[in-house]
């Protein structure tokens, strides 16, 4: 399960950077997404898919015997969402309103319209 999942990150990864280097903007944000998916991904690798328990240690002891599923790469995938939708939504502003003065979403044809800046 382990090298399915590694094998859809870096698949992630590399559909997001080619993305990102086509000229559109709106295939900009959309490697931004996939490249943001990636990434959550590679930390939920990185604490190691386990069956367990919640991280609870009972009274009279002072360690958790069982196996247990680690807190803080859920905590950590969270909060990269929370960042990764507040990135989207303001590069998805950001391309509405140069779309809407440059009218096109062509990088090279922005980069020629410096007549608007």
């Amino acid at each position: 399960m382990e090298i399915l999942l590694a094998v859809i990150t870096g698949l992630l990864y590399g559909a997001g950077v080619y993305m990102i280097l086509r000229r559109s903007l709106v295939k900009l944000i959309i490697g931004l997404i996939l490249l943001g998916n990636g990434a959550n991904l590679l930390i939920f690798l990185v604490g190691r898919i386990v069956k367990g328990k919640p991280p609870i240690i009972p009274e009279g002891t002072s360690t958790i015997l069982d196996t247990y599923a680690d807190p803080v790469p859920q905590a950590l995938i969270l909060t990269a969402i929370v960042i990764s939708f507040g990135l989207q939504a303001f590069a998805i502003v950001l391309i509405k309103r140069a779309y809407k003065v440059v009218k096109t979403d062509d990088l090279d044809q922005m980069n020629t319209t410096d007549e608007y800046a």
